[in-house]
């Protein structure tokens, strides 16, 4: 459509559910309060899925037919009666609800690109809805690169929108470490889901590592902060290991004892790999813990490809390594633990860069822009 979307039109936001907690949800919640800020609240709207999805046959899960039903109707109707000038889909899977709504009633539409989700093959029904869109807001370069190239899409409608972490924890000051109960102890941490559909994330790799790290680092110890069903396979490897005395597992914890865990830290590392098949792709749509971490001044260990090589600077805010090679995560991790000052020196300039550039007021900076344009 060739009608403007400047600062002071009716935006409606489709988003996925925002019953669960995950990289989706957060973006999607600092959207809408970017667009409020920017706006006002009385120019914009969101309508939510109503329903998380539901496992199908044991691998697979898609939303009910009468959550999507529910979803649709109250999207047509804030159409209808709300007169949108534009709608912002949240995610790849409701464009095509946009799409219908574009018949009905001529509003153009934008849809944020994360990653996995649209780096491999898409449906019919998605394909048509995305290359549809008057535009597209990838949270990465790495994301938009893919999906332009996966999906035919223009290029020149397109505005990269990095994730931001919420707002008023842009930076983060260092809590006092006697308030935990960890050693003092060098400390090497990982946050992330210890599933076996994401096992991309790297936890093995690390595992592999850690003897190497403590042969020249012999009080080391790796925190693995995170739950899920795999779990048990790597407490059995580092048992397999002889690493299990320096190797804990925390779970899945609170927001208050992550902070204790990244302020307690040296180290944060998440060797993660990204796989761009058609199929089944893998990898780190952004990498939203290098982010944390870095607010906390913390170096970073992250890969040399994917989305995380786009914001960490290596040799400046912590190394970018090869994911696959357990020696040269190793190295890395060694390096730093070996160099506090300089691992000191990378944590400061890590936090001063996300201040800067992934503050809550930048977002809507960035925002502001793709709205005036």
């Amino acid at each position: 459509m060739s009608k403007n979307i400047g600062t002071k039109r009716k935006i409606l936001v489709l988003a996925p559910s925002l019953q669960s907690v995950g990289g989706v949800q957060n973006y999607t919640t600092a959207l809408f309060d970017a667009l409020q800020s920017v706006l006002g609240s009385r120019l914009v709207r969101m309508i939510a899925v109503p329903g998380d999805p539901e496992a199908q046959d044991g691998r697979t899960s898609a939303l009910p037919l009468t959550v999507k039903l529910r979803f649709f109707a109250s999207a047509l109707a804030a159409a209808i009666w709300w007169s949108p000038d534009l709608i912002i889909c949240a995610h790849v899977g409701l464009a095509p609800a946009a799409r219908l709504i574009q018949r009905f009633r001529r509003v153009p539409y934008w849809v944020v690109l994360y990653g996995i989700e649209v780096w491999g093959d898409l449906p019919a029904s998605k394909l048509k809805a995305l290359r549809a869109a008057q535009r597209y807001l990838a949270i990465t370069r790495f994301t938009l690169d893919a999906a332009v190239e996966r999906h035919g899409l223009e290029r020149h409608s397109s505005l990269v929108l990095p994730p931001t972490l919420p707002k008023g924890r842009s930076t983060l000051p260092e809590a006092d470490s006697a308030t935990t109960n960890l050693p003092a102890r060098p400390m090497v941490l990982t946050v992330g889901r210890l599933a076996a559909s994401e096992r991309y994330k790297g936890h093995d790799i690390m595992l592999e590592a850690w003897p190497v790290v403590l042969r020249r680092v012999p009080d080391a110890v790796y925190w693995i902060v995170g739950g899920g069903d795999d779990r048990q396979r790597l407490e059995s490897l580092a048992r397999e290991l002889s690493i299990a005395d320096s190797v804990h597992f925390a779970g899945s914890v609170s927001q208050d004892e992550l902070d204790a865990y990244y302020d307690r830290c040296c180290v944060f590392a998440l060797p993660s790999r990204t796989e761009l098949n058609a199929d089944t792709p893998r990898g780190e749509g952004f990498g939203i813990v290098f982010l944390e971490a870095m607010a906390h001044g913390k170096p970073v260990v992250g890969p040399a490809v994917g989305a995380p090589a786009e914001f960490i600077r290596s040799g400046e805010h912590g190394l970018l390594v090869d994911p696959i090679q357990p020696n040269e995560v190793a190295r890395a991790l060694i390096e730093l633990l070996e160099d506090p000052v300089r691992a000191r020196r990378m944590g400061n300039a890590g936090r001063d860069w996300v201040g800067h550039e992934f503050a809550f007021d930048r977002f809507c900076e960035r925002l502001r822009g793709a709205l005036q344009e």
